[in-house]
């Protein structure tokens, strides 16, 4: 969970939101998941992780390196269906991205519009690269520049080792799309009603989509959406804190929504996608879970 790294190894610059707008359901925004799928997706997300560092490479290749790592950062972009880079100055300015469905990388310009698109399926990372260099080079900026050494390991796949890329499971792949653009709608909202919060990005490394929300001074609560990692091996939302209070002051703060509290190395609230339930009741379920873990996060920090 790296925006849980993040709050206690950087000084993230919080953003302010100047705004007093209340969260309100989005239901033509929302995409119903399949609970019983949840932990069935590792693969395409494993594979899902590493096309999105073809994105975060432009970042780390054009962008001045800043501390806190954010010139790696990615955006989901509901147009799109996807991540994508920040914009990279060149004579034609452009991002990186990937979409989920049909496994593709995508080059858009500074406004958005698609410039080409590469699928990945049967095509390698070394393939997929040098395409981007390819494109770039278009583009008007150096290609040879762009590259795929990164400062930070992620979980190892067939990839990794030269094999292709394999989409042929693409109703896994779509569930992903539907979990991150979820989880960009909901938390979205969640900065728009804070007063203080960080932009809502998506961070490479442990591939959550997140936001930080500052409650006072050297207090700060995660908000985010992790596909997947070594704590759970399926999607989930959480709430965590800095500094973290200790694991039994949780036990008097109930959550909302079938979310339970994580104690094991930090402590957080969490809900499971697993734990959702009927399409039509999801994402009220996933918002009383933020609520009730937003409250509890701010009285156990105060």
């Amino acid at each position: 969970m790296l925006m849980m790294l993040l709050i206690t190894r950087y000084s993230v610059e919080l953003i302010p939101h100047q705004t007093h707008q209340r969260r309100r359901p989005s239901p033509k925004l929302w995409l119903p998941v399949r609970p019983e799928e949840a932990a069935k997706l590792s693969d395409s997300r494993l594979q899902l992780h590493h096309a999105a560092q073809f994105a975060a490479a432009a970042g780390i290749s054009f962008l001045p390196h800043l501390p806190d790592d954010s010139h790696t950062n990615l955006e989901w972009v509901p147009a799109l269906g996807g991540l994508f880079s920040r914009v990279i100055p060149a004579r034609n300015p452009f991002r990186v991205g990937v979409k989920p469905v049909k496994l593709s990388v995508v080059m858009v310009t500074n406004e958005n519009r698609p410039i080409a698109e590469y699928r990945l399926h049967g095509r390698t990372i070394i393939e997929t690269r040098d395409w981007i260099r390819s494109q770039i080079k278009l583009l008007g900026a150096d290609g040879s520049r762009y590259t795929l050494t990164r400062e930070y390991e992620i979980p190892r796949h067939d990839v990794t080792y030269g094999e292709a890329f394999d989409a042929s499971d693409s109703t896994h792949f779509e569930e992903l799309a539907n979990w991150f653009s979820n989880g960009a709608s909901l938390l979205s909202s969640v900065t728009r009603s804070s007063l203080v919060a960080s932009e809502l990005r998506c961070w490479p490394r442990d591939f959550d989509i997140a936001t930080l929300i500052e409650v006072g001074p050297g207090r700060v609560i995660g908000v985010g959406l992790e596909p997947g990692d070594d704590y759970y091996d399926e999607p989930y939302f959480y709430v965590s804190m800095r500094p973290q209070p200790a694991a039994v002051r949780t036990r008097s703060r109930p959550l909302w929504g079938l979310g339970t509290w994580h104690t094991f190395e930090w402590v957080g609230a969490v809900l499971p996608g697993s734990r959702l339930g009927a399409a039509s009741s999801q994402e009220r379920q996933i918002r009383e879970f933020l609520d009730s873990a937003l409250s509890a996060c701010r009285t156990l920090l105060h």
